[in-house]
């Protein structure tokens, strides 16, 4: 692998030396890495070789959602997964949660290891960051892979307050995370119940093993706020992309559903705020679909990011449904 030696390596809980069941030898090819980027520290997980792919996760997540995906990544690709502001071992400052500073993050990491020029990869909370790349800086970003969310949030896409329960169950948490310290008052001490809901509501779940390991993370001090801070930044989000979306997006744009959650509504929404859009339906996986249907998803990823990396296409498998 080639890392920057002169970046700090943390050895604690949230780091590569301290995540459980990784796939075989991972840790010969990634390491942890703390990346200064001017404004605040991030951690990022780094390895492989070839043109930078920037990783992003969604809620409540961290770069260790992608596991099972990063070691066939590296092998065409430097894989950069990284901790948003605010989780695992990132800084966790008070403020600078929207999108456009959390993009500006990025940058400022992908500055910092030296990649001018990278793809994207964003599921979740990642796909409102990996928009906001896109949209505002556009001569950075090469190609982007935006899964599970029905776009990036929007005012005018927003749902009513009155929707059907099963809609209900899996979206209150947003306005939940919203409210300022009453979270954080309800949920301490039950963060085993509060995400366990969570992981298992949205379709699909996670090993029980990566469950305990992100809750035991978001159980540290300040990780609960901080991994609140997207959705109580929503007000400045929600006005930026009303701005995003007077620009289409012009650059390569996979967008993937689970088929048990937002399926083709991912590909639909981006098709009104890009021109270059391919869609692809995962059949029989809920929202998770790094840690459901790994092997589905890299394989609709790799295939994606053929052009950009000179990599021999895979062949997507057959139970992939793939919209035009």
């Amino acid at each position: 692998m080639a890392t920057d030696t002169s970046l700090a390596t943390p050895n604690g809980v949230g780091s590569v030396t301290h995540a459980p069941n990784l796939p075989a030898d991972f840790t010969q090819v990634f390491e942890s890495k703390f990346v200064e980027t001017g404004q605040l520290r991030l951690h990022a997980v780094i390895g492989g070789e070839g043109p930078p792919l920037l990783l992003v996760h969604g809620w409540p997540q961290n770069w260790y959602a992608w596991r099972q995906l990063m070691p066939a990544l590296a092998q065409k690709f430097t894989v950069i997964a990284v901790d948003q502001r605010g989780i695992g071992l990132s800084d966790k400052p008070l403020h600078g949660y929207d999108t456009g500073t959390l993009a500006n993050d990025l940058i400022g990491l992908m500055e910092t290891l030296g990649h001018h020029h990278f793809a994207v990869v964003g599921h979740d909370t990642g796909f409102a960051i990996g928009y906001a790349l896109a949209a505002d800086y556009p001569d950075r970003v090469t190609r982007i892979v935006l899964a599970e969310i029905p776009g990036p949030p929007m005012s005018s896409a927003s749902p009513p307050v009155f929707v059907p329960a099963h809609v209900n169950n899996r979206l209150w948490h947003i306005p939940f995370c919203r409210v300022e310290a009453l979270p954080e008052q309800l949920v301490v001490g039950r963060e085993d119940l509060f995400f366990g809901y969570e992981f298992e509501i949205q379709g699909g779940k996670p090993p029980a093993d990566a469950i305990a390991y992100y809750v035991d993370l978001l159980s540290r001090p300040d990780a609960l706020s901080g991994s609140f801070g997207f959705y109580r930044a929503l007000d400045m989000t929600l006005a930026q992309n009303e701005m995003r979306k007077a620009t289409r997006l012009t650059l390569p744009v996979l967008a993937i559903g689970g088929e048990r959650s937002y399926g083709e509504h991912v590909a639909d929404t981006m098709k009104l705020l890009a021109d270059d859009v391919r869609g692809v339906v995962i059949p029989g996986t809920g929202h998770w679909i790094a840690e459901d249907a790994p092997e589905a998803t890299l394989a609709a990823i790799m295939a994606f990011l053929s052009p950009y990396g000179d990599v021999a296409p895979v062949q997507v498998p057959p139970v992939l449904r793939v919209l035009q």
